[in-house]
């Protein structure tokens, strides 16, 4: 790393980068692939590399799920009783919580988060842990049946070493969706992290060891998707398996665990809709929806990229969205100054601007070109938000572009909005913007999603479930009891009385 970067990153953060190549932790050992093969993690803001770590294939996955099946049981993490887990849980949060800012700062470096939006990230993990090792605690795992001529009842267990494959765009977030329900439920973990941002995960499998998490509990397997990834999903000694990446790669995982019957969840892309009716302060809901587009610039599954707005305020609802994302400050992401980082890398920066040319090709109206952004002294990949506007059969209305691009499109009444939002592939998250209380449950129920915001969009209170439909995922969601309930298999005992 570079002088001029390191000079601004936390002591604790050089010394965790000065230790390349970084290890991946199985079963509580520091473990390299075979060979010593490496893979390089770079910095999306200045294009240098951060570090190297493992590049692990089939038998780094195999030892893992085997380090978490040793874990589980007999005698192991599965038969702790919940509230001595939930010492543990909370052990690991609370010295998160403790490191926030060296954990957030090594996000914001691998991933291109500004660091504040970074600092946020961890807070989530923790909430969520915290929030979920809480719950597991109020769970009855026994319920009694009322069975004419039995006693019956039914018990609910953890299924074991379970598996998760999570992206490159909110690592440490969507870890703590993930393996948070998983653990407080009795249950221990593998995770693959992206090629791309493997750093937080690697710091938290030392963090867990450091603690003192029994060895086995929270394993980490770094690598390709090719490699490490679809030896993962195959692999036959995992009994849950999840997913969190684009709807192609989720067709593979899906199948390779089909083969092993087990149980997959699935959350995918998306295509979200703002449909924002005449009613609405155009300034401020102009505001907001540049806000959502432009924040992890545009790198967010739930987004809301097509922005279908009332005919009678499309014109002045354009002009204002324009002249705010005119405005935004692209720029290196441990810049306080800077409202918008780069994307996550060069392959990303070519996809946006791949899809802006083609979205011009096919004939959409370019409100604001956006395209590659240059910022001094930094060598990254960057790109400007950009908005494009037509009819929605263009591609870039039609495909996830994963970037700060919007597609704007006018609408005349209410239910032509609604099929505007609906036609689509996807069903993720979509958003209605109203004064009016009634149109808005009304139209949100009418949209084909797992998530429909009301003058608000990217909202994720814990305790309401949030998951995709269609294109978009299945198999269950995040942030929920219900999630916790996902960690469990359930088994009935019965005995007959006469």
């Amino acid at each position: 790393m570079k002088t001029r970067n390191a000079a601004a990153l936390l002591p604790d953060v050089q010394r965790f980068l000065a230790g390349s190549p970084l290890a991946a932790v199985i079963g509580g050992r520091d473990t390299a692939a075979a060979g010593g093969a490496t893979l390089a993690t770079h910095d999306p803001g200045s294009g240098e590399r951060l570090a190297e770590f493992p590049a692990m294939g089939a038998a780094e996955v195999d030892a893992a799920v085997q380090a978490a099946a040793q874990a589980f049981g007999p005698g192991g993490w599965s038969t702790l009783p919940a509230a001595e887990r939930a010492v543990w849980l909370h052990r690991l949060a609370d010295e998160a919580e403790r490191r926030k800012p060296i954990i957030a700062q090594i996000e914001a470096l691998d991933a291109g988060k500004l660091q504040a939006q970074a600092e946020g990230d961890v807070q989530t993990f923790i909430d969520t842990l915290r929030y979920f090792t809480n719950l597991s605690l109020n769970l009855q795992p026994r319920a009694v049946l009322a069975v004419s001529g039995h006693e019956a009842w039914t018990l609910r267990q953890p299924w074991g070493p379970c598996g998760f494959i999570v992206p490159w765009n909110f690592p440490l977030v969507l870890i703590g969706w993930n393996i948070s329900p998983a653990l407080a439920a009795g249950n221990t973990v593998v995770i693959k992290p992206a090629e791309d941002t493997p750093l937080s995960a690697i710091y938290l499998a030392r963090l867990a060891r450091e603690i003192g998490l029994p060895d086995g509990v929270i394993n980490v397997v770094t690598g390709t998707g090719e490699t490490a990834g679809a030896a993962l999903a195959r692999h036959p000694g995992l009994k849950r398996m999840s997913f969190t990446g684009s709807p192609e790669v989720g067709r593979l995982v899906a199948e390779a665990c089909g083969r092993n019957l087990t149980p997959c969840k699935l959350e995918l892309g998306g295509k979200g809709a703002a449909v924002v009716f005449d009613d609405v302060d155009v300034a401020v809901t102009a505001d907001k929806l540049a806000a959502a587009i432009t924040f992890h610039t545009g790198q967010v599954c739930c987004d809301a990229t097509r922005w279908l707005v009332h005919e009678k305020i499309y014109d002045a609802f354009l002009d204002a969205a324009a002249a705010r994302l005119r405005g935004v400050r692209v720029g290196y992401q441990l810049d306080p100054a800077a409202r918008m980082g780069p994307v996550v890398s060069a392959t990303q920066q070519a996809r946006v601007l791949r899809y802006l040319e083609r979205g011009r090709a096919e004939g959409a109206e370019v409100v604001l070109e956006g395209g590659a952004a240059s910022v001094p002294g930094r060598a990254g990949w960057y790109v400007k938000p950009a908005l494009l506007a037509g009819a929605l059969d263009n591609v870039a209305a039609r495909e996830e572009i994963f970037g700060p691009v919007a597609y704007l499109a006018p609408f005349r009444d209410e239910a032509q909005a609604i099929a505007m939002a609906n036609a689509t592939d996807y069903g993720l998250a979509n958003s209605v913007w109203t004064t009016d209380p009634a149109r808005a449950s009304r139209v949100a129920e009418s949209m084909v999603a797992g998530n429909s915001w009301i003058n608000a969009h990217n909202v994720f209170p814990l305790g309401v479930p949030y998951a995709g439909v269609n294109k978009s995922g299945m198999g269950g969601g995040v942030n929920s009891v219900e999630t916790l309930f996902d960690y469990t298999r359930s088994q009935s005992m019965v005995r007959p009385l006469r």
